[in-house]
């Protein structure tokens, strides 16, 4: 019997403002779980304070010492010369601490590690660009070892820009693959905080409100139907993007590694079903019913996946 290839797991950045003692408790078990790579850091919006850049390198030391894999995320849309320094110090932080990565969030961090005295491997974050083989070609010159996908690419455009049988190579190797699995999708950024507009706030007297939505704030059409996500900055999908029963479609595609999004509940649970269906031959259906069964924010779609709108679900099987 042919052994099927292993996906790793990769916990993608949390996109929301937890309270603190949630934000510990929720990483403190997913560190018990079958995930072996963390990318931690604040990815929507720099006055989030709650959780500073020294709590988020101690959490990264405590991961790697329980055997995982840490990569220190930087913001997808720079605003301020206060957010330039935060990212040199990050990357900073990453080429002193053992075991530390770096995920890059926009050009800014690209041309920051491009400028370090010795290359850091470091991935190519989700919302770069990076939609040709061409484009991964040129990014991977600078020293990247794995592509996080656009979020709406489809998996045939995956398989055609890093096929498995002829790899983009770059100074760190061969360029791994890294999918969006599961999740609502940041699929837009603006320098508006649109949280505070909702609450008829100015971005810089936000009062915070953000912490109110565990999810981000939920928007509706006229008909009552969920359409997109307010997350301060951040225009999400109200639906949550899911490929549990894709994976001969992502081993085909080359794909070596599923990212996973957090939610405030239930996360836990989906983590070990896409362990279970990817690697223990759970029926994708039996998982996918249970997903539903969850208390989780919003309805299961694959679109993207499929070339088809994002709000489509496609049901396939492993």
């Amino acid at each position: 019997m042919e052994t099927k290839k292993r996906l790793g797991l990769t916990i993608a950045p949390l996109q929301y403002w937890w309270p603190r003692t949630s934000l510990v408790q929720a990483y403190a078990e997913l560190a018990e779980g079958p995930v072996d790579t963390f990318v931690l850091g604040e990815v929507t919006c720099s006055r989030r304070n709650e959780f500073t850049l020294l709590d988020w390198l101690a959490l990264a030391r405590d991961l790697v010492s329980a055997g995982k894999r840490v990569r220190l995320a930087t913001l997808p849309l720079l605003m301020s010369e206060a957010e330039l320094r935060q990212l040199r110090r990050i990357i900073e932080q990453s080429a002193e601490q053992a075991g530390f990565a770096v995920e890059a969030g926009d050009a800014a961090a690209l041309q920051r590690l491009a400028q370090q005295p010795e290359r850091l491997p470091f991935t190519l974050g989700p919302h770069l660009n990076i939609y040709s083989r061409a484009a991964l070609v040129e990014h991977a010159g600078l020293g990247a070892d794995t592509w996080a996908a656009p979020l709406e690419l489809a998996l045939d455009a995956v398989a055609r820009i890093n096929p498995p049988t002829a790899r983009v190579h770059g100074p760190a190797g061969a360029i791994q693959t890294e999918v969006f699995g599961f999740g609502r999708m940041p699929l837009a950024f603006s320098a508006r905080c649109f949280t505070a507009r909702h609450h008829r706030l100015s971005k810089d007297e936000c009062e915070f409100r953000c912490r109110d939505d565990a999810d981000g704030l939920l928007l509706s059409t006229t008909e009552g139907q969920p359409f997109l996500v307010l997350n301060g900055i951040s225009t999400q999908s109200a639906a949550l993007h899911c490929l549990i029963g894709e994976g001969a479609a992502l081993r085909a595609a080359g794909v070596d590694r599923l990212r996973l999004s957090p939610c405030s509940q239930g996360f836990a649970r989906v983590v070990e079903l896409f362990d279970a269906v990817l690697h223990a031959g759970l029926p994708a259906a039996e998982a996918r019913a249970e997903l539903q069964a969850l208390p989780l924010p919003g309805a299961l779609v694959n679109g993207f996946a499929h070339r088809q709108a994002g709000m489509v679900e496609e049901v396939s099987h492993v």
